[in-house]
């Protein structure tokens, strides 16, 4: 299925095509370096979604399965929980649902985008072009990666900022500094060597002590296994009896459960349809960068196989699937883009489903050791929008190109929310409508010349592509 790369000798500056692999033992490292990447946000937001995070994992492994057969091992994308989600199951619990409502209103939202991708593929990406042109999709890519960095400032980062900073220095160092296939790993050896720092920190300094709100002062260890200790070695989520469920309860996370279909909660979730799309028309746009190749003829087939694998998920009571930001990051660090990597960390994904006792050792990860690696992992995401711009010679001195994108990037990058009934639509949902609204209505109302000009920088581009292409 994969030809394997240069006979298994992977140069310093080469790239590995995905449908190329370097040897299984490289390629199960570059696997575990995805698992790294995407479990932190694959197990917590279903966590704060009140679904079950061990069932959420096991499915996000099914998922990129289906998702890599689909697109033809093409696309190389990680598929898990998306941090869209949270807010909706919020508004949810909010209007007296539950999770079997949230579910099913999430299975709605998956049968949408299964629908849009059908249509996108059949009348061709040339859909997407005219609505998502190199301006828009540039500034998408710039939010999501931007947006979430906010969780570094405020999650993992402030729990010990000086073991954050050193991991950080860490992932700079090894990342440049070395060479070969451990270069490439840099991010998973960074992981290792910052969770064995914050065990020696426990040794030498003892525990750390925080605050409460109340005054109260408490004492946390960094790495803390009480939770490992606990675990079965295997294991597979309950089955939960919703009669018992309240919300806000301690007892809320829920295991397996058929989902549940109510108007009030579809609607609610609906506009985050808006999101996943901008999401994943934004991965296959940045892997393309990446890759260097035409994907556009798979855009239907990404979109609509993350619609049908978030039905298969929300079918069993998991959340629903995206295409990962986080992993994009890793993609960009190792320059390896071979889907033998995704496969392999989709099996142990779902190994994990089987066995709580490894998931809880991923979550024991400290917060610190994820607040040094995503405060480079996130940046370098946003900053692949600005190479999307830059390829494409985007000329910021129009007002129709520079416009949207200053009003998209800064609501994406600020979270910033407006209120439509119980529902909050935020963040990259609204910079994303927002970034594609304007640019159209701005191209409406702009002058002829002004128009032709923005038109004229990016026909330039793709003559000069398309060139740029044939001669590799």
């Amino acid at each position: 299925m994969w030809k394997l790369h240069n006979n298994g000798v992977l140069l310093p500056d080469a790239v590995v095509k995905p449908t190329e692999r370097l040897g299984w033992g490289r390629t199960i490292g570059l696997g575990a370096q995805h698992v790294v990447a995407m479990f932190g946000a694959t197990f917590v937001f279903p966590l704060l979604m009140g679904l079950n995070p061990q069932l959420a994992v096991m499915m996000s492994g099914v998922a990129t399965l289906l998702f890599l057969f689909v697109v033809k091992h093409r696309v190389p994308s990680y598929l898990g929980s998306s941090a869209s989600f949270v807010g909706v199951a919020t508004a949810i619990y909010a209007a007296g649902g539950n999770p079997a409502t949230l579910t099913g209103a999430l299975f709605v939202v998956g049968l949408l985008l299964f629908m849009v991708g059908i249509i996108i593929h059949f009348a061709g990406a040339r859909v997407i072009h005219k609505a998502l042109p190199p301006v828009v999709t540039g500034a998408v890519v710039m939010l999501i990666g931007f947006n979430l960095a906010p969780v570094v400032a405020g999650v993992y980062w402030p729990v010990d900022p000086w073991l954050a900073f050193v991991v950080m220095l860490i992932v700079v160092g090894l990342s440049i500094g070395l060479r070969g296939f451990w270069g490439r790993i840099a991010i998973f050896l960074s992981l290792v060597i910052g969770y064995v720092l914050s065990w020696l920190a426990d040794v030498v300094f003892g525990p750390m002590v925080k605050e409460g709100a109340d005054g109260t002062v408490t004492e946390q260890l960094r790495v803390d296994w009480g939770a490992v200790q606990q675990a079965d070695w295997f294991g597979l989520p309950p089955v939960t009896d919703l009669a018992t469920w309240e919300f806000g309860a301690t007892t809320n996370v829920v295991g397996l459960h058929l989902p549940q279909f109510s108007l009030g909660a579809i609607i609610i979730a609906l506009p985050v349809v808006i999101a996943l799309i901008a999401e994943n028309t934004g991965h296959v746009k940045a892997v393309a960068e990446m890759t260097k190749e035409d994907l556009d003829p798979l855009m239907g087939r990404a979109i609509a196989a993350d619609g049908a694998a978030s039905m298969l998920a929300t079918a069993v009571g998991a959340g629903p699937t995206t295409t990962y930001a986080e992993n994009i990051g890793v993609m960009a660090a190792s320059r390896v883009y071979s889907t033998a990597a995704y496969v392999v960390a989709a099996i142990v994904a779902i190994l994990f489903g089987f066995s709580p006792v490894f998931g809880a050792v991923i979550s024991a990860t400290p917060s610190a050791v994820l607040g040094g690696i995503t405060v480079v992992l996130y940046g370098m995401i946003g900053l692949l929008g600005a190479k999307i711009w830059k390829e494409n010679h985007v000329d910021f001195g129009n007002p129709v190109n520079l416009i949207p994108a200053a009003a998209g990037i800064i609501i994406g990058i600020g979270d910033v929310k407006v209120p439509i009934g119980d529902f909050e639509l935020g963040g990259i949902a609204l910079g994303t409508i927002v970034t594609i609204a304007v640019y159209h209505l701005a191209r409406a109302i702009a002058p002829r010349q002004m128009r032709e000009e923005a038109d004229g920088a990016t026909l330039q581009y793709d003559v000069e592509g398309m060139h740029h292409v044939d001669e590799d």
